[in-house]
């Protein structure tokens, strides 16, 4: 798509910006809009599917000599529950500080004796607003935040829940599609903050003297601001980052999500970019979602975004769990947020902007090979899409903020 530059996307000097340039306006903007320090000297390593993050996520934990500080918004059964709680008891039993928050209603399935073992071995394990407990106005509000802390040097973050459906390489409908990361570096202590934040609600006890609270030496080149997004009333600051996502294309916005149900104000923010020249992609669940309800919502907004030029992808091979944004090919969004409206107004979120473009580029080469197994949703033959399917986006408009 060719596109059209307006005044403000030049540089000073009337051509168009290269990607330094690039990158150092979108760190100031993100900076300043969201009033978080981006940090230099990040190693950022991606992770994708589940052989590749849960073996990752393993051999760090049972590397572990002091913390280990991890919390999730799933912990269902299977066999890969059962090595982490393996994993967590035998460093708990070496003396290790281990610390386990799960969310009170994503967790809910987690075995009891998995429970029994990690709790017999100290470890401390936390739970995040469980609903028997709560008022009807903190029901909706949960910790859907991804994060493992390892002796406060390395971290990870994403999509992924700790449940067989995560396990494999997306080779079947059984084998989920999901994208972590691995960060070394200063970015690490914003990650722990994320955890800090959530177990400070839940725990009495903040820190301990196990917590040695080491600096960071530089573990490579990117930069990275990790910004926190917690369940409250009002602007919500991953609106905000979207919103600069978005407002900032110039080239290209690529977008890939577990849930897609928006609302109106980011629907025009999208189709905004492409009318302006922005190549808008999306990649979402095709035939294999866990939640269909939510695929409704978004549907409803097809036939405009289409309409505005906006390219929407349905992955075929199975469940499509990444959350993911690149951007013009310097910044990349990561972490646990979807583009929906429980993430971006209503949930505990994490995301990372990864100001790299080699790790940008990563992402990208991602997204194309998951392209290639999309079918494209064509505008001409959605808008003749029957009325039954037109009757279902309707019925679940009035819950869209709840999805």
């Amino acid at each position: 798509m060719t596109s059209t530059r307006s005044e403000s996307q030049l540089s000073e000097e009337g051509t168009v910006p290269s990607l330094p340039e690039r990158k150092q306006r979108m760190r100031r903007r993100l900076e300043r809009l969201i009033g978080i320090a981006a940090t230099e000297g990040n190693a950022v390593v991606p992770l994708r599917n589940g052989d590749e993050i849960f073996a990752a996520m393993l051999k760090s934990i049972r590397s572990a000599e002091h913390t280990v500080d991890m919390m999730t918004f799933v912990y269902w059964r299977g066999e890969i529950a059962r090595d982490f709680a393996k994993a967590l008891a035998d460093r708990a039993r070496n003396g290790v500080r281990v610390r386990l928050l799960l969310d009170g209603f994503g967790s809910r399935l987690i075995e009891q004796d998995l429970l029994d073992l990690m709790d017999r071995a100290g470890a401390e394990v936390t739970w995040f607003r469980k609903p028997l407990y709560l008022s009807p106005l903190k029901q909706n509000h949960r910790c859907h935040r991804k994060v493992l802390v390892v002796d406060e040097s390395v971290a990870y973050t994403g999509g992924v829940g700790i449940a067989e459906e995560w396990c494999g390489n997306a080779r079947n409908e059984n084998e989920w599609r999901d994208t972590h990361v691995q960060v070394r570096g200063p970015a690490v202590d914003g990650i722990a903050a994320a955890f800090a934040q959530n177990w400070a609600e839940c725990h009495d006890t903040l820190f301990d003297a196990r917590d040695r609270f080491t600096g960071h030496t530089p573990q490579g080149d990117a930069v990275v601001q990790v910004v926190r997004g917690s369940a409250s009333f009002g602007w919500h600051d991953m609106q905000t980052l979207m919103r600069v996502m978005l407002e900032s294309a110039e080239e290209r916005f690529r977008l890939a999500t577990a849930y897609f149900a928006p609302d109106a104000y980011f629907v025009d923010l999208l189709c905004a970019a492409a009318r302006r020249g922005v190549e808008v992609e999306i990649l979402l669940p095709g035939p294999h979602t866990d939640k269909r309800v939510c695929r409704l919502a978004g549907q409803n907004f097809y036939e405009d975004l289409l309409a505005c030029g906006v390219r929407i992808f349905q992955y075929q091979p199975t469940m499509m769990h990444a959350k993911v944004i690149t951007v013009d090919r310097v910044t990349a969004l990561i972490g646990s947020t979807n583009f929906n409206r429980r993430s971006l107004d209503h949930d505990e979120e994490i995301m990372l902007a990864v100001l790299d473009e080699d790790f940008t580029a990563t992402m990208d080469r991602h997204f194309d090979e998951d392209l290639r197994v999309s079918e494209r949703i064509e505008k001409g033959r959605w808008k003749r899409r029957s009325v039954t399917q037109r009757m279902r986006e309707a019925a679940v408009g009035p819950i869209r903020r709840f999805l």
